[in-house]
């Protein structure tokens, strides 16, 4: 009887809505950024400057190889998504763990030179979210670029990176 019930009210709710396979595999950009349902953000922009610090934080620690640095502004659980785009095939999503993203920035001969442009910075009381499109330099030449997806979380009154995921490739990057 009760799963009588669920699937007619599922059933309902779901008349009339395109079946899964209809909906695109790629999002389209919106026209205009809609803002938070209800900020609770203070309208002085301090929350704003604060979590933007701590991202600048994290591409400082990036660019001079310094995995201290970046584990400072990290939470011990924080984790990372990476979605390449190739230039003719499939995306593909790898996931690293904390400890696994820290490696990729121990000290050696190259350079690193990660740049953020135009960030979007959303704010729910203790939740935050940067959303940037950024050019990653190797040794003072293009490699790659994308977008990157920054979530923090304020803990005891600091800003802390809960996760990070950004998309990367290797054709439409900016010089």
């Amino acid at each position: 009887m009760l799963l009588s019930f669920i699937a007619f009210a599922v059933a309902a709710q779901t008349a009339g809505l395109p079946p899964p396979a209809a909906n695109p595999t790629h999002s389209v950009p919106s026209p205009a950024k809609l803002p938070p349902a209800n900020p609770l953000a203070p309208p002085d922009g301090s929350d704003e400057r604060a979590v933007l610090a701590t991202v600048d934080k994290l591409l400082g620690g990036i660019n001079t190889r310094d995995a201290a640095a970046i584990g400072a502004v990290l939470l011990p659980s924080a984790s990372a998504a990476i979605v390449t785009e190739a230039a003719n095939g499939p995306s593909t999503v790898r996931t690293l763990t904390n400890p696994e993203l820290l490696a990729r920035f121990q000290p050696g001969p190259e350079t690193f030179d990660e740049r953020i442009a135009s960030p979007a910075v959303e704010i729910d009381g203790d939740l935050a979210m940067v959303w940037a499109p950024y050019v990653f330099r190797l040794n003072g030449k293009v490699h790659h670029c994308g977008t990157n997806h920054v979530s923090l979380v304020r803990e005891n009154g600091a800003w802390k990176i809960a996760s990070l995921a950004w998309t990367s490739r290797t054709t439409g990057c900016a010089e």
